[in-house]
């Protein structure tokens, strides 16, 4: 791929991420969604015959937006680790899994048929996130900080447990009080 199409490429996929986002805000207000390919191109500055190029599907765009932000949610965890004590940092990087998965309601149907045709695996994702809670957990037993027995398999299982099980009226507010309670839960 030329350059300035790879360029074009990514263009669309961060204004679609973005346009995502902006989406899962208006579904906590109660709002209508539905991602707007029209939208998407015109926030990255390209034409719409450039998307559908480079995505012949809106499946397609939505499965890059997919792993683009799995891939940069994984890659922020060794970072943030090594930022801030353990504790501090896997709750920062959890709110940061809040907001991927926000912005994944948002794909709503969409994600639902990627999920069934195979082109995204439960098991690759929570395989990956598995991997990303390991630092915070290693330095924080490390430091004293967290307990020992605790896999990072059972952190992402809880991790997704606080999302999925709290209120829909109350989502983000009740997510973000159960991450808190599973932090204190790890604490030696």
């Amino acid at each position: 791929m030329r350059a300035d199409a790879a360029r074009k490429r990514e263009q669309v996929v961060a204004a679609a991420g973005d346009e995502l986002a902006d989406l899962a805000v208006a579904a906590r207000n109660g709002e209508p969604i539905r991602l707007s390919l029209d939208k998407v191109a015109a926030r990255a500055r390209v034409g719409v015959a450039t998307l559908y190029r480079h995505f012949p599907t809106r499946e397609a765009l939505l499965e890059a937006v997919y792993h683009q932000e799995l891939t940069r949610l994984c890659d922020a965890a060794p970072e943030l680790a090594a930022s801030a004590p353990a504790d501090e940092a896997l709750l920062a990087w959890m709110y940061r899994y809040l907001d991927f998965v926000d912005s994944k309601r948002a794909m709503g149907l969409d994600l639902r048929a990627m999920v069934a045709s195979g082109a995204i695996t439960q098991a690759n994702t929570r395989a990956r996130l598995t991997t990303a809670v390991a630092p915070f957990l290693e330095a924080g037993v490390a430091a004293g900080v967290f307990r020992s027995d605790v896999p990072p398999d059972d952190v992402v299982a809880a991790m997704a447990g606080a999302v999925f099980a709290a209120d829909p009226t109350q989502q983000r507010d009740q997510s973000q009080r159960l991450l808190a309670l599973l932090i204190d839960g790890l604490r030696a």
